[in-house]
């Protein structure tokens, strides 16, 4: 497995596909761990270089028991993109979108374009009491609940009864995925210090903002007010609920392939 050390020798895992085409690079939520990504990578490195991310702390990344936040993870890929394939256009859902916020701001010259999925950039009195009760279940040693509320929060209906077997293993599974479970409340925690709303009309690569209208984890309003706050940012709603990449990997792949054929469009008319 490739693995990325950061400057505080965390290991950092990223995996890269496909040989030609854009360079990509997809930043998993709040799960932090690259997997996320599988059909959407299977349609984009058809005709794209792919870099997928682990985020600290999650995946089969290192998970220190140290400090957590958003600007550290941003942190984490900005080096690894230097050391790698370079500026790129880049790809995030939920807490992906927050480290792509950053790194747009904090790390200008490696994004060409970005994509925010699903995603805030101020948390609201809302997001912040769901997610201090989620933390507040790890705290309690509940990671089993913990996975099932995420379940209920991220799915359709429709996909928790198709893939009823698949998500239950996942929940048995918790207890070793979550590990330890103090890192993993961290890094819920972490989500509540993001607040770069009011920096984010600095952003002047092309942006697309994408909400699901069923998304009851980080409702459309949220991602709403980051295009809005963006100079020409592009607002695209689509079906489905939090983790509609997940569900609908073909529909996301191609919003996300025909917004970097644009944006590359528009970089050689210049």
């Amino acid at each position: 497995m490739p693995f990325f050390t950061a400057a505080d020798g965390c290991r950092i895992h990223y995996e890269t596909s496909g040989a030609v085409g854009p360079c990509v690079v997809l930043i998993p939520g709040l799960g932090g761990d690259g997997r996320f990504w599988s059909g959407v990578v299977r349609l984009l490195e058809v005709d794209h270089r792919v870099v997928v991310t682990d985020h600290r702390g999650a995946g089969r990344s290192d998970r220190p028991q140290s400090p957590y936040s958003i600007p550290l993870i941003a942190s984490d890929i900005a080096a690894l993109l230097a050391r790698t394939s370079g500026p790129a256009h880049i790809v995030g859902h939920s807490t992906g979108g927050a480290v792509a916020q950053v790194l747009a701001l904090d790390h200008a010259e490696l994004g060409l374009s970005y994509t925010i999925s699903s995603s805030w950039a101020r948390a609201d009195g809302r997001f912040r009491t769901l997610f201090t009760a989620r933390a507040e279940l790890l705290d309690a040693g509940m990671a089993e609940t913990y996975q099932r509320l995420g379940h209920v929060l991220c799915h359709e209906p429709s996909y928790l009864e198709t893939h009823a077997g698949q998500l239950e293993a996942a929940v048995a599974d918790a207890p070793r995925t979550l590990a330890p479970l103090t890192v993993a409340a961290a890094r819920v925690r972490m989500l509540l210090d993001h607040d770069r709303l009011a920096d984010l009309p600095d952003i002047a690569v092309p942006v697309q903002v994408i909400a699901a209208a069923g998304d009851v984890l980080t409702p459309p309003a949220l991602s709403h007010s980051i295009a809005t706050a963006i100079p020409q940012a592009t607002y695209v709603t689509v079906g489905g609920a939090h983790f509609h990449p997940l569900a609908d990997p073909e529909g996301f792949a191609a919003i996300v392939r025909q917004f970097i054929a644009k944006a590359d469009s528009k970089k050689h008319d210049r």
